[in-house]
């Protein structure tokens, strides 16, 4: 299926946002709306990568709406692994740029952007997330179960803290499907710093994680170093099959 971009700037509380919508170049048959995907971005940025993943997200009938969450510090910032080779001090930076956002925040320009988008406010939409995005999925499908259909989180990050409210300590209670795809030779955020999160969610029957043997952190990436074609194929089938069951 062909799909269009676009990249519109919309308003939020902390100045101007880009935010990209990519979906079907057809209508949907019928009088209907295709469903709408928010996808949370990882730490390096909304890169030609993400919009890669948007694309072919979208040519399986989504209309994949991404916030660009590092506005606050400019317009459409990213690095390659490249940028990283040359310059290692730039790990500071996105380190810096991780350090700085809130769920609040982050919850909250998900929100400018599906308004942007056209998206009413009662309309269902379903939500994916990579890294530290996959943190922002559990958020929305915390604080919104009547809305959030379901979520995925490949590769996730900070399931787990220390803080009064970490994921953890609610995650029991979701009710909603979700889909968590991690590598058991991830470097980045081991199985044992999740450990709490999963336990809690075992018994529930809605949610699957799916542990991969080999892959490392950032595993969805073709092109990358991390790339691990083996767990983001098995994580592109039971993410399609979960949106679509959803979106029935």
């Amino acid at each position: 299926m062909d799909v269009t971009e676009q990249t519109m700037d919309t308003s939020t509380d902390d100045g101007e946002m880009a935010l990209v919508i990519t979906e079907p170049a057809e209508p949907q048959p019928g009088d209907g709306e295709w469903p709408a995907v928010v996808v949370f971005i990882d730490a390096p940025g909304l890169r030609p990568a993400t919009r890669d993943f948007m694309a072919r997200l979208a040519s399986n009938g989504y209309r994949v709406i991404t916030p660009d969450l590092h506005h606050r510090h400019g317009r459409l910032r990213y690095f390659e692994p490249a940028d990283i080779v040359a310059d290692p001090s730039r790990r500071q930076i996105i380190r810096s740029w991780i350090e700085s956002m809130t769920d609040d925040q982050i919850q909250h320009d998900a929100s400018c952007a599906l308004s942007a988008a056209g998206v009413d406010e009662g309309t269902p939409f379903a939500a994916i997330g990579f890294c530290l995005g996959a943190r922002a999925v559990y958020r929305a499908m915390q604080r919104n179960p009547q809305r959030v259909m379901c979520g995925a989180g490949w590769h996730p990050s900070f399931l787990v803290d220390d803080s009064a409210d970490s994921p953890h300590l609610t995650a029991a209670g979701l009710s909603r499907p979700l889909y968590l795809g991690i590598g058991d030779a991830d470097k980045v955020q081991s199985i044992a710093m999740h450990q709490k999160f999963l336990d809690a969610v075992a018994p529930n029957p809605l949610v699957d994680v799916t542990i991969i043997p080999g892959a490392d952190h950032g595993f969805t990436w073709p092109g990358y170093p991390t790339y691990h074609e083996t767990a983001a194929e098995i994580s592109w089938t039971k993410t399609l099959a979960m949106l679509a069951a959803a979106s029935r």
